[in-house]
């Protein structure tokens, strides 16, 4: 069996998956599969990669489904995967040649149950490095800790051991909606374990007008129960207050546009919730007229 997998949601993409599938058929190292989540694409999808699995230069399992959202997609492939380690790597963004033999090889040397896996970096293909390398001699962390506690910014590449994302709640589907963020699950293996810290570049990223990181206050707008979701999970799982408050915020925003007004049921903050009220409100109007713009 592999050792990696590497899963990549698609929707439509069929212009930009070649150039993922060209960068790992250039890997130094062949010890990973390619796992594709079609989520429902109307494109020629199907047809390329069914020419890519007759091609045979690396291994390829193909499923596709009816439209859930990337985080749908994210669900498919834990529950599909059967390889050690997992790592997503979307449809626009590729691998430098010798990113699955980094992995392998520091996991081989430095991995163990006690991790839940390990983080890298994210670079652009202008070649700037997202955000900041990790502080040098810090060897271990949570991600959360590594964005309050070290300050260090920007996107950060997860391989996560299989075993441990099976071990936690799966997204939940909501109808007529299908975002939910990625970090509601990031949040809770958190509380658990730390992640082996890798200053190499995993992936090289190329941010599209169409996607989610470039249209957020649309997403607010379009999928509100999502969001909700969560923000309740981090108000819960997070140990830092001024991420608890943020949360707290916008959580006040989503129940305001679901026009739900049960936010103080099962609420571990209810008191605090009350006094922040008026900025979530304050925010609920300003998401809704840059949705509006956005859209205009």
């Amino acid at each position: 069996m592999k050792k990696l997998t590497v899963f990549t949601p698609t929707y439509n993409r069929a212009h930009l998956l070649p150039r993922l599938y060209e960068s790992l058929c250039r890997q130094t190292s062949k010890d990973f599969l390619w796992l594709l989540i079609d989520d429902g694409s109307t494109d020629d999808t199907n047809a390329l990669v069914q020419d890519w699995m007759k091609e045979n230069k690396i291994e390829i399992q193909y499923i596709k489904q009816d439209n859930q959202g990337m985080h749908g997609a994210y669900n498919t492939a834990y529950d599909n995967t059967k390889t050690e380690l997992i790592v997503n790597i979307d449809s626009d963004d590729l691998m430098p040649d010798n990113a699955v033999e980094i992995i392998i090889d520091f996991w081989n040397l430095k991995g163990s149950e006690k991790y839940s896996g390990l983080v890298g970096l994210d670079k652009e293909m202008n070649g700037n490095i997202i955000g900041k390398k990790f502080p040098n001699g810090l060897k271990q962390s949570t991600l959360e800790d590594l964005y309050h506690k070290y300050e260090v910014p920007g996107d950060k590449k997860l391989v996560y051991r299989t075993e441990v994302v099976k071990s936690y709640p799966r997204y939940p589907l909501f109808p007529g909606e299908n975002f939910v963020p990625h970090g509601s699950l990031f949040v809770q293996i958190d509380k658990d374990y730390e992640l082996l810290l890798l200053n190499e570049v995993l992936v090289l990223v190329e941010y599209q007008d169409d996607g989610s990181s470039r249209n957020m206050f649309k997403q607010y707008r379009r999928f509100p129960q999502g969001f909700r979701y969560g923000r309740q999970i981090q108000i819960k799982y997070s140990k830092y207050w001024k991420v608890k408050i943020k949360n707290i915020i916008h959580l006040v925003a989503c129940h305001i546009q679901l026009k739900d007004w049960n936010i103080f049921k099962r609420n571990p903050y209810p008191i605090l919730t009350l006094i922040l009220s008026p900025l979530g409100l304050m925010l609920y109007f300003y998401i809704k007229k840059k949705g509006e713009i956005k859209n205009q």
